[in-house]
């Protein structure tokens, strides 16, 4: 396992990522941080950390620069700004497809709370590179204009005790054209601090890319 530390470019954004590689990965999960998080969020890192000892690389990158993140702590505008945050991540998600360590392996998205949202627009701008989705505690809705676009596999995880999430993953079932499917952790709050909830999460993550990443998507399947 190898770990290092990368920039990606958007525009004049410059975007840290930890790039995390293993030997013959068989895809690699880029995390989308959700509202006020970083890829310093240790839930995300947990769950990394899980991906990696499963045979997957990560990229767990900010989305927002450090100058617009001082700025975003004032204002909590830019972490609801969904078309920048996507904008950033299918950055990344190109950056992943050219850069050696990662060129040629299907791209798995794991975003949390708002990151959901902007892993839900990507997959939907990059069919060809997106392999599986997976949202944690994720605000789905936000991303309701795209569901109908997303061609890859989504799985949403809620913890059984957030009711609105609960509900928006529910609703966002019903208008995703495509294999999904709402996981709940029993008895779980939004950021799953209860006890094995994390666990469960990252088990159930492994499961979905385990599955999905590296499936044939040229004819359709899944």
């Amino acid at each position: 396992m190898n770990v290092q530390t990368v920039t990606v470019a958007d525009g004049d954004a410059e975007l840290t990522g930890d790039l995390t590689t293993v030997p013959d990965a068989a895809g690699v999960v880029l995390f989308a941080h959700g509202s006020g998080s970083s890829r310093h969020s240790p839930r995300n890192r947990e769950v990394a950390d899980a991906l990696n000892k499963a045979g997957l690389a990560t990229l767990l990158i900010d989305l927002l620069t450090a100058d617009e993140d001082r700025i975003d702590q004032a204002t909590r505008q830019l972490r609801f700004d969904i078309g920048l945050l996507t904008r950033r991540l299918t950055a990344a998600a190109d950056w992943l497809a050219q850069d050696p360590r990662t060129a040629g392996l299907d791209v798995g998205l794991f975003g949390a709370s708002t990151g959901a949202a902007a892993a839900l627009a990507t997959a939907a701008d990059r069919p060809r590179q997106v392999g599986a989705v997976v949202s944690r505690g994720g605000r789905v809705d936000l991303a309701e204009d795209r569901l109908a676009e997303v061609s890859a596999p989504v799985l949403m995880i809620a913890g059984s005790a957030d009711e609105p999430i609960v509900r928006v993953s529910f609703a966002a079932s019903e208008n995703l054209h495509v294999l999904n499917e709402v996981h709940l952790v029993p008895d779980a709050t939004h950021l799953f601090e209860e006890p094995g909830a994390l666990e469960q999460v990252a088990g159930a993550a492994m499961a979905w890319f385990g599955d999905h990443l590296g499936a044939d998507r040229s004819s359709g399947q899944r």
